[in-house]
C-alpha cells in the first residue's frame, strides 16, 4: 500500500498506540467497519450515526484482497488508500485502518472498541465478529438508515441501459 501522509490514517501498529492514548484520556472507542467501494450517502449516514454512540470513531476499510474475495471480480472500483484518504477527509471519523482480513476480528482483539458499529443491513445477532466483540467487553451496535443504497445497486443501475 503506498503511504498515506494524512495524520487520520493509521497503520495497525500506530492505531493500538494512539487507541492507547485515547483511553488514557478517557475516551470511548467506537468500531465501524467496511469497503467503502464508491462511497454514498448510505456510508455518510452510517458513519454518522456511529459517530454518534459517543468518543472517537475508528473506521477500518477492508483492502483491496478482501473487497474482491467479498465482492467479486472488478471490485474494489478504487484502491484502499484512495478510499482510506476520502474516509479519512470525513470530520465525523477520528482514525482511518486498512485491513487485510475478511472481517475485523482480529482488529477487534487489537484494539478492543466499546462499540462495533454495523449498518442496518445486519441485526445485533447475526454481526460477524459479535463474539469477539463481546469477549473484549463490547458491545454491536446497529446504526444508520435503512439499507437503501449500495454499491452494487449503484454499479448495476448504471451499466443497465436506460429506457426511453
Amino acid at each position: 500500500m503506498t503511504t498515506s501522509f494524512h495524520p487520520k490514517i493509521l497503520s495497525r501498529e500506530q492505531l493500538q498506540r494512539r487507541v492507547a492514548d485515547w483511553r488514557r484520556a478517557g475516551e470511548r472507542i467506537t468500531l465501524a467497519n467496511g469497503c467503502f467501494d464508491l462511497l454514498h450517502v448510505g456510508h455518510v449516514r452510517y458513519l454518522h450515526a456511529a459517530r454518534e454512540i459517543g468518543g472517537k470513531l475508528i473506521v477500518a476499510v477492508n483492502a483491496d484482497d478482501s473487497v474482491r474475495a467479498l465482492k467479486g471480480e472488478g471490485r474494489p472500483l478504487m484502491p484502499a488508500e484512495e478510499r482510506a484518504e476520502i474516509l479519512a477527509a470525513l470530520a465525523d471519523v477520528d482514525a482511518v485502518v486498512v485491513f487485510s482480513e475478511t472481517d475485523v476480528r482480529a482488529l477487534v482483539r487489537e484494539i478492543r472498541p466499546d462499540f462495533h458499529a454495523k449498518g442496518t443491513d445486519y441485526t445485533a445477532e447475526n454481526v460477524p465478529e459479535r463474539d469477539e466483540v463481546e469477549a473484549c467487553g463490547g458491545r454491536a451496535v446497529i446504526v444508520g438508515d435503512p439499507k437503501d443504497h449500495s454499491v452494487t445497486d449503484i454499479i448495476h443501475s448504471r451499466l443497465q441501459p436506460r429506457r426511453s
